[in-house]
């Protein structure tokens, strides 16, 4: 009964389809709408994170210069996730498709 069962299991494929759900369309803008906020909020936070980086180095405090460092880093981590998201997303279903 098992070794039938897997059989049954190793038959099934499944594949994403753009018309089995109502509003995918919608669902792909509205992604993409938070993508670019992403992205917006990643420019604003790089901003503010290199300005207290610049005030922390000139008034010599080394725990608000680090500070900045970090939201610098922080902030272009984020808009370089933000920007790969799909293709990350694409290369990991890839990768998964070849897993048995």
């Amino acid at each position: 009964m098992t070794g039938r069962g897997l059989v049954v299991l190793a038959q099934v494929s499944i594949t994403p389809n753009d018309t089995g759900l109502p509003g995918i369309a919608a669902l792909r803008s509205i992604v993409g709408a938070v993508m670019s906020f992403g992205l917006v909020l990643s420019v604003l936070a790089l901003l503010v994170s290199a300005v207290v980086w610049g005030f922390g180095a000139q008034s010599a405090n080394p725990h608000l210069a680090g500070r900045g460092k970090v939201g610098v880093l922080a902030a272009c981590g984020s808009a370089a996730i933000c920007g790969a998201a799909v293709t990350l997303v694409n290369f990991f279903w890839t990768v998964g498709q070849g897993v048995n």
